[in-house]
């Protein structure tokens, strides 16, 4: 019997287990990850996991990896410069679906083109006007997004497009048909979007991980986890990263109905950077049917059904003062720690520290540095000048971020920066706030200690300190985070029951509940599915958090490295879809996957395009299914046809066919 390598890296931890069919998780460790070079703490999880387990790498036959990677990449708006060539839509059509937003002012070229809903040309492509536009940006952008109208029904135009891109620039392309069989442009263009600014981070996470894979001598497949807790292949993943948004989360809800066995459950699962809430019904997770929604963005990647939030224990703490009482805000800005960059550069960060608790005035960016940390895959194309020379100041080294923003116009560009990857902010954190606790002492908690002395003194719109000490600003964010994660989990569960719009849980009735009130009326919201909590603090803050939600909180072991656990245990599951179609009567008409060249077929019966569909759907699965890594798939074909009926006669309107592919990964004999 073979044993798998589980690895998860999250925004702050990187999770190794080594796991055998039979017996389980035969061992596990963490290591920190390490933005700046992924291999690093890729190795280190790999290499003590594997000196723990006493394994031979030749025993090893599947290696899976689990990110958060490209969730918090979106969360936190980071991710390379794309543009977008959007082909035969309107005017208004890029302020559609969110994707002026998403587009965060990269380039946009809009050209002639485009298909009408049968897969009729609307106008003829113009690729002269595209080899101008490309030309242009070429030299600012790391990657092309193209999206054509309907090209879901012909791809024909984002196909030449694609190809004329990569004849003349050496830059990835994704094409929205690739990436969803669904209509609406806009929504599958901003997925697009998303996907290109993706590629360039997790191909670097994915060459990290080979790295390690060969330096330890391991030969075996490497899979990736997707979205929806299925697994790709590594090649795959490479491609289309945008389904690997909620892959870490996915990951981790596989892995909870794994270790407890539970059918019906609320997982909340939180890290440095994010918290994922989502939930378990019949020992399966729940799908969101109408696309992930990851950092405000709707996409059309098929994923669990699953609330992220910037918060967990590296979220940047922030101070309201223009109130009588400070307002706590959490995130959604992952930072590091104070206390962890000072076992980084423990003499740079105490000799900051200890200057700025000497004087008599706090100033606005007191425990904040610049870290210069180079994400994978990051990259500088676009900078202005000014951006360029505060990028440099900053690369000398951990800096006070007082040093390098004199205004409002530094403060900007140093955001843009940290967007951008190139660089990150260190502040203090609830992981900072649990160290001066002495829940959790792993790092330099003399640091943290200064940190929120700096926080604590800082004055409130009537002159008075925020806090008393740094022992009272620590318990003031550990209750502000287990406050916001109970707000959070019981928003999701309301959303759930029917009651949309989110933000219930701070209604004056449902506060009060989890604040415990009883007078004479005791108004308390229970939730009736017990509540697993996951990640490496959750013991710190869910025994409070599932006490105000008045439910059981369950606690797995393992449940630190769920993640990586989960990513083990999966099985790969593609499906491709088949659009039949009546553009008049007598006439039915399939349309075909770009991948054969054929745009759509005509003929003359239902039930011949019915049966064409099928082979198509289930060829076209089963080539997924494989180059994701599949062994001895299995085909399940579903059709979904629509029949409208007018004065008492049944009319075919259109109809979809769908085959499912699934099997267990490959493994290395």
């Amino acid at each position: 019997m073979h044993r798998s390598l589980g690895i998860d890296t999250g925004g702050t931890y990187t999770d190794a287990v080594l796991f055998d069919d039979e017996a389980g998780v035969v061992a596990k460790a963490k290591a920190l990850t390490t933005r700046h070079d992924l291999s690093i703490g890729i190795a280190h999880a790999v290499g003590a996991v594997l000196e723990q387990g006493s394994t031979d790498a030749a025993t090893i036959g599947l290696v899976s990896l689990s990110t958060t990677l490209a969730t918090n990449a979106l969360v936190e708006g980071r991710g390379g410069r794309v543009a977008l060539v959007f082909i035969g839509f309107g005017d208004n059509d890029a302020g559609r679906a969110g994707l002026a937003g998403a587009m965060q002012g990269d380039p946009l070229i809009r050209i002639a083109g485009g298909h009408n809903p049968q897969g009729d040309p609307l106008a003829e492509l113009d690729l002269e006007a595209l080899e101008r536009e490309v030309l242009l940006v070429a030299p600012t952008v790391t990657g092309f997004a193209v999206t054509a109208q309907f090209a879901t029904r012909n791809a024909e135009h984002e196909l030449a497009a694609r190809d004329l891109l990569r004849r003349i620039t050496d830059l990835p392309v994704t094409c929205g048909h690739e990436l969803s069989a669904q209509l609406n442009g806009p929504r599958r263009a901003l997925t697009s979007v998303l996907n290109a600014r993706l590629i360039g981070l997790i191909t670097g996470l994915i060459g990290a991980a080979e790295d390690i894979m060969t330096r330890h001598g391991i030969d075996a497949p490497l899979m990736v986890v997707r979205g929806d807790g299925a697994l790709m292949s590594a090649e795959m993943a490479k491609a289309r990263p945008i389904e690997t948004i909620l892959s870490g989360p996915a990951a981790s809800l596989v892995g909870a109905a794994h270790l407890t066995g539970a059918t019906d459950a609320i997982v909340s699962d939180i890290g440095g950077t994010t918290t994922d809430i989502a939930v378990v019904e019949g020992g399966v997770p729940r799908l969101d049917d109408q696309g992930a929604t990851v950092g405000g963005h709707r996409t059309m990647v098929e994923a669990v059904a699953m609330t992220t939030v910037g918060l967990g224990g590296d979220s940047e703490v922030t101070i309201g003062l223009d109130a009588a009482v400070p307002q706590i805000t959490l995130g959604p800005r992952r930072v590091v720690p104070i206390c962890l960059l000072a076992t980084q550069h423990r003499d740079a960060v105490h000799r900051a520290l200890d200057q700025q608790l000497l004087q008599d005035v706090p100033g606005m960016h007191d425990g904040r540095f610049a870290v210069p940390i180079t994400d994978a895959g990051a990259s500088s194309a676009g900078l202005d000048e000014a951006e360029r020379e505060l990028l440099d100041l900053a690369l000398a080294g951990v800096t006070p971020v007082a040093r390098l923003v004199r205004g409002h116009a530094d403060t900007a560009r140093l955001n843009r920066l940290v967007s951008r990857g190139l660089m990150m902010l260190a502040a203090f954190t609830p992981t900072d706030a649990s160290h001066v606790a002495g829940d959790y002492v792993a790092f330099d908690r003399s640091a943290a200690s200064k940190a929120a002395t700096l926080l604590a003194r800082k004055r409130t719109l009537l002159g008075k300190p925020v806090a008393e000490s740094a022992e009272a600003i620590a318990a003031l964010v550990i209750r502000a985070l287990q406050r916001r994660s109970a707000e959070t989990v019981l928003d999701v569960a309301l959303g759930i029951d029917g009651f949309e719009g989110g933000g219930l849980s701070r209604h004056p009735l449902l506060a009060g509940s989890l604040d415990g009130r009883r007078g004479v009326v005791d108004v308390a919201a229970q939730l009736t599915l017990p509540l697993i909590a996951l990640g490496a603090s959750a013991a710190i803050y869910y025994p409070a958090v599932a006490a105000m939600l008045r439910t059981e909180g369950v606690i797995p072991g393992d449940a630190d490295v769920a993640n990586a656990i989960g990513a083990v245990v999966g099985r790969v599951r593609v499906h491709h879809d088949v659009y039949v179609s009546q553009p008049q009567r007598g006439r039915f008409r399939v349309h075909h996957p770009a991948a054969d060249g054929t745009a759509h077929s005509d003929l003359l019966t239902f039930e011949e395009a019915r049966e064409s569909a099928r082979r198509s759907a289930t060829v076209e699965a089963l080539r997924a299914a494989d180059l994701a890594g599949a062994a001895d798939a299995q085909v399940l074909v579903t059709e979904r046809i629509n029949i409208a009926t007018v004065e008492g006669v049944e009319l075919f309107v259109d109809a979809t066919i769908t085959a499912s592919a699934s099997g267990r990964p490959r493994v290395a004999r």
